[in-house]
């Protein structure tokens, strides 16, 4: 119990930085930056956290679950727009890949014939 009550500590103390401070990051990102520096430093010990973690990530499926429910609410919207959906999907995920081809392409005729890999 103890382990949770500290992983939740993190978070909330995440919240408050983004909240109060108007730190650019999420607040749950911020509460894991502290987390994990907290950890590097020895302030916080793997074992007090890992009971708790190994729970939470076991039921992680239960986290998902509104946004799952969430989808189910628009279906009929989704239903009604899945043409310009899958276009924007494919779309998108092919520009991705042809970007990162071309990108990887220039950079390997750029690097010096000396290098190796």
């Amino acid at each position: 119990m103890g382990g949770l009550a500290i992983l939740f500590g993190y978070q909330c103390i995440g919240y408050a930085a983004h909240r109060f401070l108007e730190v650019p990051l999420p607040a749950n990102v911020i509460g894991l930056i502290l987390l994990v520096v907290s950890l590097f430093c020895g302030w916080v010990k793997v074992e007090w956290i890992e009971l708790s973690a190994q729970f939470l990530l076991k039921h992680m499926m239960i986290f998902f679950a509104p946004t799952i429910v969430g989808t189910i609410v628009f279906f009929s919207r989704i239903g009604d727009e899945w043409v310009s959906i899958t276009l924007s999907l494919v779309g998108s995920a092919l520009t991705v890949l042809l970007v990162t081809g071309w990108t990887t392409a220039w950079l390997v005729k750029r690097k010096p014939k000396g290098e190796g890999a």
